[in-house]
């Protein structure tokens, strides 16, 4: 027992609350004509989604309401709930997802509304859902939209009339193939679905391409001047500390030395007189003498460092623009011999204006000579590599001139040295030849300027060393902008060894080059490209996976598809086998011999093309479609064509198609609405017959006039028309009636 009671309020003529309990295998729905017995068979249609009107004997949802009476008035709407038992939870539903759902419900309600508006509502134990969700949950259990499992007076030959493929659903539907149907539904839109996402997919990584692209390009150039920095950053880190290093020792050793040379001249002052010897005037002059050698020796060295400095700088930009030259690199050469033809035809055009009066005349000759001229402007790009191969020939020049000018002043700085030498020597000798008293005073004051010179050296020192300290400064400011902050490590590295002064200069050389070379590349922001870049990879790593489980995915739908269909075509063809069987013996029964069976066949069509595509088309594509045949074979009788069954003949052979797919795959109720009005008695017995055996696998509603079908029911449902206009409901259970008859 399946089907446990069916209510129905303001549907047709039920206007109020009726409710009808299935109690019994077999129930019996009997009444006269017109008192709305059938309207309980279109309940049930309603309920579990019938759509078409028509066959509920109406036009639209508002012919479904109680139209109302004289005493009642007319419903607002309609609604019709059926419950089933669920106690072995063999009610299930598919999602939208193809995964199953376990309903843990003991009794499934469906419940149906249609309001005056024609909006219809459907309910499931309480929880209003879709058309599609019923239809889902009924074909679990059988139940599908073909109707198979409700005949109603007339429509009894409905499978008879049906083209061979709408027989074929017929059947799969009553095989509880429908379920699968749905799977392969939903399964092709799901590979619709993600066909469409590989293509949305495809497009993205397609149009994302060139920007990752660009970023890799962008990255690998950062990752070159990253290298650069790395290379500049290690140059730095020993240059500066050993620089540093050498400042920081040069500043303390001339704050020691100054201070040792202003104690002694504080000492050595008051020693010297304030009247000054004429025998010392020779003295005093080689004194300044030798004070203005020194002065020139100071300043020579100064020059010579600054010349050493701007030298390093020289030899930076020339390797710089010899990187710049390697690239343009495009010669073109003119023969001595198109360039001495060239200055003569110029010299004969000028030759020939000298002798023309006429400026009319001389005109002609100009524009010729303007075209020579012309022809060596053919190719400016040369001349732009000539410029830069004069700019860097002009650069060696410089540098070969500073070589030249820091070679002199070495030369010069060599002669001073000598010349101090020979003026110390010099005063030496005459402070030998004064008397003692005057050479001790002499000697003082020899020292004396001795220490003035140091101190005066000293200072000149101290001005280089600030400036030296300044372009220290300096060079950490400019490195701070190359390679940020990490330049400060200078002060962590550690080195072994004394600071030659050559191998510091050629480190500053070195890194001068490395600037140059970082400046050419330009300032990017690497940091922020390199990290868009590992986002836009990312992205597109993503989609690359999100593609590959996509395609993965389609595989698996394909072979799920592939899968169903073998699995419906496999248990249709072994169920046309078992409704062979059962046909066979209900159409034996019924016509008292004979043959019936139902044959697959397959049907050629055209396919349905566009007007444009047919004009442009010779040959139609051909569908093949199967179908069903019936075929029979009536006892001493030759007719084999159902065209040519009788009335009476064609009823009896679909009820025995019907009876006989119904114990094939039993849904769990079959509705029979006055499929024996045309049967005579013997056949009405043999009719009840079936009843009671089809009763044994589904229960049996059924809306007859036959005494004999009535006599197999356990239930019978009278229905009236009462006063009011509105059907009512009486019911009796045989069972009862008997035993109060007794």
């Amino acid at each position: 027992m399946r089907l446990k009671t069916l209510e129905l309020n303001g549907f047709k003529s039920f206007s109020q609350k009726t409710v009808l309990s299935f109690e019994s295998p077999v129930i019996c729905v009997v009444g006269p004509n017109g008192s709305g017995k059938s309207n309980v068979v279109e309940a049930i249609r309603f309920v579990l989604g019938e759509q078409s009107m028509k066959s509920m004997r109406g036009k639209a949802g508002t012919d479904l309401i109680w139209k109302g009476s004289k005493n009642l008035p007319k419903g607002s709407r309609a609604s019709v709930s059926i419950y089933f038992d669920n106690g072995d939870k063999v009610f299930k539903m598919i999602n939208d997802g193809g995964e199953n759902i376990d309903l843990n419900f003991s009794t499934i309600s469906i419940s149906r509304e249609v309001y005056p508006d024609g909006v219809n509502k459907y309910i499931l134990n309480g929880s209003e859902v879709r058309l599609k969700d019923i239809n889902n949950l009924l074909a679990s259990v059988n139940i599908g939209s073909s109707g198979h499992h409700i005949i109603s007076q007339g429509e009894a030959d409905r499978i008879l009339n049906a083209s061979p493929k709408d027989r074929k659903e017929m059947i799969e539907d009553a095989l509880g193939l429908k379920i699968y149907q749905y799977k392969i539904k939903e399964a092709t839109r799901k590979l619709e679905r993600t066909e469409e996402n590989i293509k949305e997919v495809t497009m993205l990584r397609r149009e994302n391409a060139p920007h990752l692209n660009f970023l890799r390009k962008q990255v690998e150039k950062f990752e070159k001047t990253k290298e650069l920095q790395n290379d500049l950053l290690s140059l730095y880190r020993e240059y500066l500390k050993k620089e540093s290093v050498y400042l920081e020792k040069e500043k303390k050793d001339l704050n020691n030395e100054k201070h040792k040379i202003a104690t002694e001249l504080k000492d050595i002052t008051p020693k010297i007189s304030d009247n000054e010897n004429d025998n010392s005037v020779q003295g005093n002059k080689k004194i300044e003498e030798l004070k203005i050698v020194e002065q020139k020796l100071s300043e020579i060295r100064n020059l010579k460092g600054e010349m050493s400095r701007k030298l390093g700088r020289i030899e930076g930009m020339i390797e710089g623009e010899e990187r710049r030259l390697a690239k343009e690199i495009e010669i073109s050469i003119f023969s001595p011999e198109e360039v001495k033809n060239l200055v003569a035809e110029i010299n004969n055009s000028i030759d020939d204006a000298i002798l023309k009066n006429n400026i009319e005349e001389i005109k002609p000759i100009l524009k010729r000579i303007k075209e020579i001229l012309n022809h060596f402007d053919k190719n400016k790009n040369q001349i732009e590599k000539d410029k830069n191969s004069l700019e860097i020939s002009n650069l060696k020049n410089t540098q070969n001139e500073l070589l030249k000018e820091i070679k002199i002043l070495e030369n010069k700085e060599k002669e001073m040295e000598i010349e101090i030498q020979h003026f110390k020597n010099e005063i030496n000798k005459e402070m030998e030849a004064l008397r003692d008293k005057e050479r001790e005073k002499f000697s003082f004051k020899v020292r004396h300027q001795e220490l003035s010179s140091a101190l005066n050296l000293i200072n000149v020192k101290e001005q280089n060393l600030r400036r030296e300290i300044e372009a220290f400064e300096n060079e950490i400011k400019e490195g701070s902008v190359l390679i940020g902050g990490d330049i400060l490590s200078y002060k962590e590295f550690v080195f072994e060894g004394t600071i030659d002064r050559n191998i510091q200069e050629e480190q500053r050389r070195k890194i001068e080059r490395i600037k140059i070379k970082l400046e050419d590349a330009g300032g990017t922001n690497g940091f922020e490209i390199k990290k868009e870049f590992d986002a836009v990879a990312e992205r597109d790593n993503f989609l690359a996976k999100e593609l590959l489980d996509l395609e993965k995915s389609i595989a698996s739908l394909q072979e799920l598809l592939s899968s169903l269909k073998e699995k419906i075509d496999s248990e249709f063809k072994e169920g046309i086998k078992k409704i062979n069987v059962e046909f066979q013996e209900f159409f034996s029964v019924m016509f008292g011999g004979g043959t019936g069976s139902l044959s697959v066949v397959v049907e050629n069509k055209k396919k349905k093309r566009a007007e444009d595509e047919e004009e442009n088309m010779e040959d139609e594509d051909i569908v093949f479609e199967q179908g069903i045949e019936i075929n029979v074979s009536l006892p001493h009788k030759k007719v084999k064509e159902l065209q040519a069954l009788s009335g009476g003949e064609r009823s009896l052979t679909s009820i025995a198609l019907l009876f006989a797919m119904s114990q094939v795959n039993p849904p769990p109720f079959l509705v029979l609405d006055e499929t024996d009005a045309a049967l005579d008695e013997a056949n009405s017995r043999k009719y009840g017959d079936m009843v009671e055996k089809l009763s044994k696998h589904s229960q049996l509603v059924v809306v007859t006039h036959n005494r004999e079908t009535m006599s197999r029911a356990g239930v019978l449902y009278g229905v009236t028309i009462g006063a009011d206009g509105a059907s009512k409901l009486l019911s009796v259970k045989f069972d009862e009636a008997v035993s109060i008859a007794k």
